[in-house]
């Protein structure tokens, strides 16, 4: 496979030059907000939370290797716009049976492996102009709603799931038609499509933040030596 291969797969790209998507390139500073606004919520949780960090952290890495894919465009450039998504959405998913769940590790590692092996199956199938490889994730997001909204206490989060799922729908929809709409509206709606999965992201780790870590998987400070006493 040649990694310097162009990649033109979206309504604004018309050639191979370097800002030949100024809006689907610059929609990614959406991602940078999201994160920065969290990080500014981890803060004033206690800045303990280390698991939500390496996820704002993530949602940072997006905006950069997207906006490196829809600059560069060529296929190497697309791994880092690829990865760090999946890396998200993995990672949220095990947090979640973790977080919300309170299921043990190794079964939360388990499933999230195996949902993985589900995802990455589904994105051989061509369909929707590429989006077909996110439906496991909306899928996943739905089932964890419904999971959560008669549990005790569990509301809050599945409200914000819930918004988070359909918000994601509607992004999804718009990543979908990109290519259909180019006649009509040259520009595409592949930007739309960013600016909203930045919401997402945001709603997401919101959620996680305000739950807040399992006792077990807190951060425990680190004890110091006691200095020895004078006999």
């Amino acid at each position: 496979m040649d990694w310097r291969a162009p990649v033109i797969d979206y309504c604004e790209r018309q050639s191979s030059a370097f800002w030949a998507e100024p809006a689907n390139a610059l929609s990614n500073f959406a991602f940078v907000i999201a994160a920065a606004v969290a990080y500014i919520l981890w803060r004033r949780r206690g800045g303990a939370d280390y698991p939500a960090l390496a996820l704002i952290i993530i949602t940072a890495s997006v905006s950069v290797g997207s906006f490196i894919f829809h600059t560069v465009a060529t296929r190497g450039a697309m791994l880092l716009d690829v990865i760090p998504i999946a890396i998200f959405i993995y990672g949220y998913f095990l947090l979640a049976l973790r977080r919300f769940f309170g299921l043990p590790i190794a079964l939360s590692t388990a499933i999230t492996l195996a949902f993985a092996a589900f995802s990455f199956s589904v994105t051989t199938i061509e369909a929707l102009n590429g989006s077909v490889g996110y439906l496991p994730a909306f899928g996943a997001l739905s089932i964890f709603t419904a999971l959560l909204w008669p549990r005790s206490g569990g509301r809050e989060t599945a409200r914000a799931l819930a918004a988070a799922a359909l918000l994601f729908a509607i992004s999804l929809f718009f990543r979908t038609i990109d290519r259909a709409i180019c006649p009509a509206f040259p520009l595409g709606a592949h930007f739309v499509w960013h600016l909203l999965n930045a919401c997402v992201l945001w709603i997401l780790l919101r959620a996680a933040i305000v739950v807040g870590p399992r006792r077990e998987d807190q951060a425990r400070p680190i004890q110091k030596a006691k200095e020895p006493t004078a006999a």
